[in-house]
């Protein structure tokens, strides 16, 4: 291997894309070794999602069959954005919004538009960290503060769980459930004999819900964003500093800290799984989870689901892979890596289906209720449903403990990678301002401080509506979709698919599989297209706890996905303005392999000829040649 070949882009021109020397400019860091890569990276994609939405989707749609569409998609889009992004940032060894600008100018919009999702994650993603914390802290009370109806935010419609383990003679046949016709309503008393046992259970409210609702959110009528609960606020304060010290260094700090943070969950989560599968019922809510069921493939709305979940799931279209590709050398087998970090993801998504459906296979049989009334998704799965399965274990507070461990940590190393990849974008911006000695330590404090100050209306009285808003529309399918076919069209279509492969050639030593250009060029943006136009034509309601926005929550969604779709136009505009013959000419710092070959064939036709690269010529290359000459 020569030494060219060790060389990245940035290596081979002791300029930048102004022609600014870098002599006053630190050099650009490196991962110390692959697996810092590897951890950051399935840090970032193996998250809450893998544990509250993919079973539950699962469930709710056809069990096994749901593995049919979501592979669909994850072998012909999100496997193939996934490779794209993490080449691209390898390849230019440039940020989320730099290296677009390096190989498309009129496209650098798609990295301002992701860098805009990126910074809404930051803001509401790190909301359920502070939830995480603040069970955590109550999980070391006994009993938990979940599991009982006397306490000062519980109703009077409050009724603790009754389950197997507790009360195994009210399972005996013959036994009588008369206690539960004593039920007293918030409002009025009444006799309720005449319902049987499973419409009681239903009449009421759990401990777990009442806990959630009036001790964790505590909701008012008109879900008023102006009492911040500070109880919350100080957890999502810790949350920020954990989050801030784990980063403020760079990816010196964030690659050894990973070691950590993306491990310890796979081990809580391998102990709850083993408790889960020896609980009674445990083998019926895996039946539920796995049982699959033909008819669902009909509908279109479980494909558009998968297609959500895959997106979702592997953090495309944000912009993180791009960054943290970017650290990696450039001869790093980034193919490799990123086919074994898909297998991994989508792994470790079905096994915590086993975990999560084994342990509310038990609830459900321990209330007696049907699995359906019992699963659910999102923060409902994690601070409702658990908790109450939690509680009904011996030793409920230790498992509460590991459970909520696993939550912190899994939420964790996402955050502090959304962090990273954001602050990177940004020092790659301003090379000459930030790569300066404390300038990341300040960056990263900004970050910190203003997302921290935004995500406080999260914590107040009608803080989950916001938060339920930003998770639908902020990072929503609509604007992924777009976002992915865009990328599509400039990497394949623009700059070319085949100087595009033979630029991923030269970096790890031979040819991706030639599927994926096909994917680059026709299957990818066709399925995105199709799925993004279904979910236009579906839309989204939103109703948070019985309340409905008004016409303000429309308001707010729809400037969610605009914001970051708008970018892509204008910056092609402004491309358009300032030199609008440079539009689709990619960067002279970029080393191409094979300059003489056609950028884009099908079937052996040439599509799109070589393009010559420009040269630039300033002071500072032309000292730099001079002295290889007098070297020679």
């Amino acid at each position: 291997m020569t030494a060219e070949t060790e060389r990245g882009p940035q290596d081979t021109n002791p300029t930048d894309n102004k022609g600014i020397p870098e002599g006053g400019i630190q050099p650009r860091e490196k991962w110390a070794n692959k697996m810092e890569f590897i951890f950051s990276m399935a840090g970032e994609i193996i998250g809450l999602g893998n544990i509250w939405r993919f079973p539950y989707l699962c469930f709710k749609n056809g069990g096994g069959v749901f593995l049919i569409p979501y592979f669909v998609f994850l072998f012909f889009c999100g496997i193939p954005l996934f490779f794209l992004e993490t080449a691209l940032g390898q390849y230019t060894s440039e940020g989320g919004v730099t290296a677009w600008r390096k190989i498309c100018p009129m496209f650098q919009g798609i990295g301002v538009a992701s860098q805009v999702i990126v910074t809404y994650l930051n803001i509401y993603y790190i909301v359920v960290l502070a939830w995480a914390i603040f069970y955590l802290v109550n999980s070391f009370k006994t009993p938990l503060p979940w599991s009982t109806c006397d306490n000062v935010w519980n109703t009077k419609s409050c009724l603790a769980g009754v389950n197997i383990l507790d009360n195994p003679h009210l399972y005996k046949s013959n036994s009588s459930w008369s206690f539960l016709n004593n039920i007293t309503t918030e409002n009025f008393a009444e006799d309720l004999s005449y319902l049987n046992e499973s419409d009681l259970l239903l009449a009421a409210n759990s401990p777990e819900e009442e806990f959630w609702i009036n001790r964790v959110l505590r909701l008012s009528d008109d879900m008023s964003l102006s009492v911040v609960h500070w109880d919350l606020a100080l957890c999502l304060l810790l949350a920020w500093v954990i989050c801030y010290f784990c980063i403020w260094k760079g990816i010196k700090s964030t690659g050894k800290v990973v070691y950590f943070t993306a491990t310890f969950p796979y081990l809580l989560l391998i102990i709850i799984f083993i408790r889960g599968v020896t609980l009674p019922g445990a083998g019926e809510g895996l039946r539920f989870y796995l049982t699959p069921d033909l008819s669902k493939l009909a509908e279109p709305n479980v494909w558009a689901e998968a297609g959500t979940q895959v997106f979702f799931s592997y953090a495309v279209c944000q912009g993180v892979l791009t960054s943290l590709g970017s650290y990696n050398k450039y001869n790093n087998n980034c193919y490799r890596d990123c086919l074994a970090l898909c297998f991994l993801n989508s792994a470790t998504s079905i096994f915590a289906g086993f975990a999560v459906f084994s342990v509310l296979g038990f609830m459900a049989h321990g209330l007696d209720l049907p699995l359906s009334e019992v699963a659910v998704s999102g923060p409902g799965l994690a601070f409702i449903a658990y908790p109450k399965a939690l509680s009904m274990l011996p030793g409920s507070s230790i498992w509460a403990v590991l459970f909520f461990l696993m939550i912190l940590f899994l939420g964790l190393d996402t955050q502090f990678v959304c962090v990273e990849s954001l602050a990177t974008s940004i020092t790659d911006l301003f090379p000459r301002q930030l790569r300066k000695p404390g300038a990341r330590e300040l960056l990263v404090l900004a970050i910190a401080v203003v997302c921290f100050l935004l995500g406080l209306p999260l914590v107040t009285q009608g803080g989950i509506v916001l938060f339920h808003l930003m998770d639908t529309f902020g990072a929503s399918g609509i604007t992924l979709l777009f976002i992915a076919c865009c990328e599509t069209i400039a990497v394949a279509w623009i700059y070319g698919a085949d100087r595009f492969y033979d630029n991923i050639e030269d970096m790890i030593g031979y040819p991706p599989l030639p599927l994926l250009k096909y994917c680059w060029l026709f299957i990818t943006p066709l399925i995105c297209g199709f799925t993004m136009l279904y979910n236009l034509a579906e839309g989204h309601a939103i109703m948070v706890y019985g309340y409905i926005p008004g016409v303000w929550a429309g308001v707010v969604g729809s400037l969610l996905i605009l914001t970051p779709l708008m970018c892509i136009p204008v910056f092609i505009f402004i491309s358009l303005c300032k030199n609008s013959r440079a539009m689709t000419t990619p960067s002279s710092d970029l080393r191409q392999a094979r300059p003489q070959k056609p950028v884009l064939t099908l079937c052996g036709y040439v599509v799109f000829r070589a393009r010559a690269q420009p040269h630039r010529r300033d002071d500072a290359q032309d000292k730099t040649n001079m002295e290889e000459m007098r070297g020679l």
